[in-house]
């Protein structure tokens, strides 16, 4: 994530209106954040997790996976775009737009030079104050997976497998870890 732009107090909405530049656009308690277009490992990380979230999802009926671009508001001062997230399934209540996501399962972020600090405090502290079960910190170097919950003061710090199972799921989902990382970086 980049560094804030000065500015004394921004809005989803003046997020919003901002030219469409290639270059990602968060508010993080009224603060613009600006991140320039990731790399292409940064990609197929994120790819990567997909591809193992999406079936499990769908498949435990959980609710439906999505990468960013993405405008996810939690309110007028915050407005964020994770790198890949779950939005749970509400009965009667199709998902068709943006401002229909009022929370979250899992939200995870791949870290990039730009990236890094922003991720690992001002998004992470966002994300557990608005109590997003499962925070992810995909950090490709170090080759580990951060989880943060929403109480966490220290992550949990995965380097072999991940168990990932939401309230609603019968049957976690685990990933190998080494193997991602083996994949991400063939």
């Amino acid at each position: 994530m980049g560094m804030p732009a000065q500015h004394t107090e921004w809005t989803a909405g003046m997020a919003r209106a901002l030219p469409d530049d290639g270059k990602r656009y968060e508010v993080l308690d009224g603060k613009l954040f600006v991140s320039p277009a990731p790399s292409f490992t940064h990609q197929r990380a994120v790819a990567l997790l997909y591809e193992i979230l999406a079936p499990y999802a769908r498949t435990h009926g959980i609710g439906e996976t999505m990468v960013s671009p993405a405008d996810i508001e939690f309110s007028a001062t915050r407005l964020v775009q994770p790198d890949i997230f779950v939005i749970p399934v509400v009965p009667g209540r199709p998902t068709r737009a943006w401002r229909d996501i009022t929370r979250l399962l899992l939200a995870a972020e791949v870290l990039s030079p730009s990236t890094a600090r922003g991720d690992r405090y001002t998004k992470r502290i966002v994300f557990q104050d608005e109590g997003v079960p499962d925070y992810w910190i995909v950090d490709l170097d170090a080759r580990v997976f951060e989880r943060w919950r929403p109480s966490d003061q220290r992550p949990e710090i995965l380097g072999e497998v991940l168990h990932w199972q939401p309230a609603s799921a019968t049957a976690p989902l685990t990933i190998d870890l080494v193997r991602y990382f083996a994949d991400v970086w063939r």
